[in-house]
């Protein structure tokens, strides 16, 4: 209930700040490392505080909120990282199981097995909002451009990847990642995320990040304590930079032609562009 209440505050302050759609970061029910105690504190969708406390913001200050996730128990005993959307009216208008499982073991000895509790999505998803179309994505999606690019082609000028970054990770990629998604797509990137060092030990990065499409940072909480930032999000941005760099119209098929030798030392790669 901690998280709920905190979630209640923080929206409220945004709503103040003239927030019509607000963004949580991945894991706002709990940030759990250990597979015993998050089954047994977590539950369907359902019954979850967090997506029913999410209805009632969402109605009370007529917004759209996102969560940027939450830990959801499934039928089959597995659990989704799901993203819900709520739309002014409380309901919810679109869902979002993240798609890749952060399944590392980085040089300062932590080690991740995401695919050992959660159950990996395999559904793309843009919703249109009034202001803008929304690709839905999650933490470690933001290092795979194909599921972006798939959304900006589908018209999405809003991307979104709330996090739960490491420490380390977050140090080294946090800030390239989200500008390459915004440039190489045209579009604006917003992305909470979890910041400081958590129950179970974890350190996140935080930086919640807003980007616009040209790649330049509108807003950050430049540190990993709780924050609002807010930006405001002028759909034909994304449009004026797609006229300028129009990549995605410009992409092209091309077929790969490869040979390697045994040893592994010589790789001769070559793309063959087709109409």
């Amino acid at each position: 209930m901690r998280n709920a209440i905190a979630m209640a505050e923080q929206v409220k302050e945004a709503v103040s700040k003239g927030a019509h759609y607000v963004q949580t970061p991945e894991m706002t029910g709990a940030l759990v490392r250990d597979r015993a105690t998050l089954r047994a504190i977590i539950c369907s969708e359902a019954d979850d505080p967090i997506v029913r406390s999410a209805a009632q913001l969402a109605a009370s200050h007529g917004i759209f909120l996102h969560i940027g996730s939450t830990a959801i128990a499934l039928e089959n005993g597995k659990v989704a990282n799901r993203c819900l959307l709520f739309a002014p009216d409380g309901k919810i208008v679109a869902r979002y199981d993240k798609i890749h499982m952060f399944d590392v073991d980085l040089d300062n000895g932590e080690s991740w097995r995401e695919s050992a509790t959660y159950e990996a999505g395999s559904r793309a998803v843009v919703q249109e909002l009034p202001f803008a179309r929304l690709g839905l994505g999650i933490c470690y999606d933001v290092r795979f451009p194909a599921l972006f690019q798939t959304q900006a082609l589908a018209g999405a000028d809003v991307l979104t990847a709330p996090a739960a970054f490491t420490r380390q990770t977050g140090k080294a990629h946090w800030h390239i990642l989200q500008r390459a998604r915004a440039i190489e797509n045209g579009a604006f990137v917003i992305s909470a995320a979890q910041g400081g060092t958590h129950e179970d030990g974890r350190e996140t990065f935080g930086h919640s990040i807003i980007v616009d499409p040209w790649g330049s940072i509108l807003a950050e909480a430049d540190h990993d304590e709780p924050a609002v930032i807010v930006a405001e999000i002028i759909r034909e941005d994304s449009r004026r930079a797609r006229r300028k760099i129009p990549n995605l119209l410009n992409r092209r098929t091309f077929q790969l032609d490869g040979s390697s030798e045994a040893d592994g030392i010589k790789v001769q790669l070559s793309g063959r562009a087709e109409a």
